[in-house]
């Protein structure tokens, strides 16, 4: 069977245009493996045979909402495009809306590119139960390619697939009223378990055919049954019709033909059950009305089940259970979704991914408002599920290292390609770096040895012609055409001898590839500015005795609290959600006052503090001002302070170089990107003293590397709330070298640096509004929080 190419044009709006702010324009794909084993030929005898399907036909791709469901629906323009070249891999092109208006202006300048290509030549192969972590840089399109999984777009994912997917950031408009069950039935004052439970089951789906095939049957006439099941059946045909459709539209090629074929079969049973609905009672005769009566009473009846009480009841007991793993109280979660926090949503679409029976389970940053008992209670969780009979894949995106400890695969995005490695992220770094060693050996001895060989040849070719000895040219020659067809990759990629009929396949311009080095990615590193100085010395910060309560007869959130915090020094602050973290840091920015005690700042404290909400609030400024800009925003607020070279250096030093500042609006940044501009807010100012909420939310794992070596070397205080341990112990424990045995030196009080300035390093633990000291640092509190889950797990 030949070997199969397919390029298309797709473009996907509605949705996208709320949660990634863009459009996936063009994509092609090439699977060896479908999911679950399903296998497709690749080559014939030892060469592979290629076939295109060049098409002039683009699809536009825009969403749709009914029965309680989200639909895309295709429809065909005329539009012609670029020829495609013999594409081997998945390819996805994202462009905006901006640019795609202005996709047809006669001239186009470089800031108005036709969209940025995050894919090209690249393949995605997902194995069954396989768990797999997709680790790539911020804004490089990971939540794209989830996102084009979760909704298939991609051809070659089974119609069949049952896909669960968490976004990471799940913004809807304030006009949009059907983001849930709860608002689509009129009703917000569902719970939470109840939402969960309505989502996770399509209940709301369920009961709505219910309804309508209970006042069919239950109708007087004779013939009311056999039109609702009539009807009800031409709605489920018009939903697989459509589905059917896009396939048809998105293959070409021998699939295509398949499609098509299977698509016109598919149009003429949905006219003719078009025609049933509109026929006439006369003409439904007696044998044919029992039959269909009964048929639509067995299925009121399947549906009855799938909502019956004893069924929801266990569905609703794992769903408890889920809620609680995931830090719901029983009070919290009998309380309206409606009234719920942003933090609080995330969690509950998290219990609905994992509530349902899935064969594709897609996270995409779980970890984000989850606190370290959640956190490890959700790795626990994913690993008692992989122990099962029919365990899901799992796709997994966090910027927590000690969380996607948990997947057994990595699918790397880089450089417009995927890339798949068998371990976790340490070993695959320390692999990389030891495979780029022996490449930079090979190829420095080759190129030895093609320069000897080179020499020698010259030399021979030389005699030769001035002796016109013939026997050494040809010597000369024969070797000249070894050197060029037989230096390169001596080895396959298991790192056995290469074979030409095995390891090569296909034409060839040599019987070797050249060793490739992969171009050194540009690093990243974060500057942080050197604090002013202070004058006089004194501590930065300090709280005596501090409580406080929210209402005048309400229990204390925090009591008792003493706290100094001096330059240079290096605090932690580690707790469960609702321990009193962030009452506790809006008392040290003086947010709120304390109801008793005392707060004090040194007089001349210059300040910086990321709030746990700083992403949502730039979000909130791009949706008021769409066309605002990272370099505008920074402009606005320095008002003349810096000049606009300074700037664009501050955000570039941060990862929103060149045109990304100046011509990307906020409002179509990613998560990551929002988290840099918020820091290039904090650090122009040059503080004395960061107190960080929970930073490493939405950043990729090389930015937090690179902001945890910064905090760890900078020559300000540090306040740290995170649940991210491996970022902790680097940034307050010190611990730089060893990143996974949970060490450091949290139980000394002062440490030195390689640049010698003294650190008072401490990690507080805050429980029941009471601070006290973790000895043993992020060990001793998540050797805590894993005896708990234990507990909630019933291990």
């Amino acid at each position: 069977m030949p070997q199969l190419c397919w390029f298309y044009s797709v473009e996907a709006q509605d949705w996208y245009h709320h949660h990634l702010g863009s459009l996936i324009s063009s994509f092609s794909i090439y699977f060896d493996s479908f999911p679950f084993g399903l296998q497709f030929p690749t080559s014939r005898g030892s060469q592979a045979q290629s076939f295109v399907a060049p098409t002039k036909t683009k699809y536009d791709v825009n969403g749709i909402r009914g029965s309680g469901h989200d639909f895309v629906q295709c429809k065909a323009n005329s539009v012609p495009h670029r020829f495609a070249e013999l594409s081997r891999g998945l390819q996805i092109l994202v462009t905006s809306d901006k640019t795609a208006s202005s996709a047809t202006a006669k001239r186009t300048s470089k800031s108005q590119s036709q969209g940025l290509e995050i894919l090209s030549d690249a393949k995605l192969l997902l194995k069954e139960g396989q768990r797999y972590a997709l680790v790539g840089r911020n804004g490089t399109g990971k939540s794209t390619l989830l996102k084009a999984i979760a909704e298939k777009l991609i051809p070659g994912i089974p119609e069949g697939t049952r896909i669960a997917l968490l976004q990471q950031s799940r913004l809807v408009d304030e006009d949009d009223n059907t983001a849930s069950p709860s608002a689509a039935k009129g009703n917000g004052n569902l719970s939470v378990i109840q939402e969960v439970v309505d989502r996770a089951t399509a209940r709301c789906t369920v009961e709505q055919e219910i309804k309508f095939l209970s006042d069919g049957v239950d109708a007087s006439d004779p013939y009311s049954p056999v039109r609702a099941l009539r009807s009800l059946k031409h709605d489920r045909l018009q939903k697989r019709l459509f589905r059917q459709d896009k396939d048809a539209r998105l293959r070409s090629g021998a699939r295509g033909l398949q499609a098509r074929k299977a698509l016109v079969a598919l149009e003429k049973v949905v006219a003719d059950s078009e025609t049933m609905i509109n026929q006439p009672g006369s003409e439904i005769g007696p044998e044919t009305l029992q039959l269909e009566t009964q048929e639509a009473a067995d299925m009121l009846a399947d549906l009855q089940s799938q909502v019956e009480p004893s069924r929801l009841s266990q569905i609703e007991s794992k769903a408890k259970s889920i809620l609680t793993g995931l830090g719901f109280s029983q009070d919290r979660m009998a309380q309206p979704i409606a009234s719920m926090s942003g933090g609080w949503h995330m969690r509950a679409a998290l219990a609905t991914a994992l509530l349902q029976d899935t064969d594709i389970l897609i996270l995409d940053e779980p970890t984000n408002f989850l606190d370290l008992l959640g956190i490890i209670w959700l790795q626990r969780y994913l690993q008692c599920v992989a122990e099962g009979d029919k365990p899901p894949t799992v796709v997994i995106v966090s910027h927590d290292r000690d969380f996607i400890s948990v997947c057994t695969d990595l699918i790397i995005l880089k450089d417009k390609e995927l890339t798949y490695f068998h371990g976790d992220l340490s070993t695959y770094e320390t692999s990389q770096a030891e495979r780029k060693l022996w490449l930079k050996k090979m190829k420095a001895a080759q190129n030895k040895q093609r320069a000897h060989m080179a020499k020698s040849i010259a030399q021979n070719m030389k005699a030769g012609k001035a002796n016109d000895d013939t026997n050494k040219i040809r010597q000369a020659k024969s070797r000249q055409k070894k050197l060029d067809d037989r230096m390169g990759m001596q080895v396959n990629a298991k790192g056995h001898r290469l074979k030409l009929n095995g390891d090569l396949v296909g034409y060839h311009l040599t019987s070797r590839e050249e060793i490739e080095i992969a171009p050194e990615e540009r690093p990243v590193f974060i500057t942080l500015p050197e604090p002013p100085d202070l004058r006089f010395p004194g501590s930065l910060l300090s709280l005596e005795g501090a409580s406080f309560r929210y209402k005048p007869k309400s229990p204390l959130v925090v009591d008792g609290i003493n706290l100094t915090v001096g330059m240079g020094d290096r605090i932690g602050i580690l707790g469960l959600n609702g321990a009193g973290k962030s009452t506790l840091i809006k008392m040290l920015v003086e947010e709120i006052s304390p109801t008793a005690g005392s707060v004090a700042t040194h007089p001349r404290l210059k300040l910086g503090y990321y709030s746990q909400h700083a992403v949502e609030g730039i979000q909130s400024i791009g949706k008021k001002e769409p066309t605002l800009t990272a370099l505008g925003l920074l402009t606005r607020e320095i008002d003349g302070a810096l000049n606009e070279g300074e700037i664009r250096g501050l955000l570039g030093e941060l990862g929103l170089p060149g045109r990304m500042a100046s011509d990307i609006p906020v409002c179509k940044l990613s998560g990551g990107q929002l988290v840099r501009c918020e820091l290039a807010r904090l650090f122009w100012r040059r503080p004395h003293c960061l107190i960080l909420d929970e930073v490493t939310t939405h950043l990729d794992y090389e930015t937090v590397t690179a902001l945890r070596i910064a905090l760890s070397r900078w020559a300000g205080a540090v306040l740290l709330v995170s649940h991210d341990r491996w970022f902790m112990r680097g940034v307050v424990e010190g611990n730089l070298d060893d990143d996974d045995d949970g060490g450091g030196d949290g139980d000394s009080e002062t440490s030195r640096e390689d640049d010698e300035t003294p650190r008072r390093r401490i990690v507080y633990r805050l429980k029941g509004g009471q601070m006290g000291r973790l000895e043993r640092g992020v060990e001793e509190f998540e050797t805590l929080m894993q005896k708990r889950v234990m507990k909630l797990l019933g291990d």
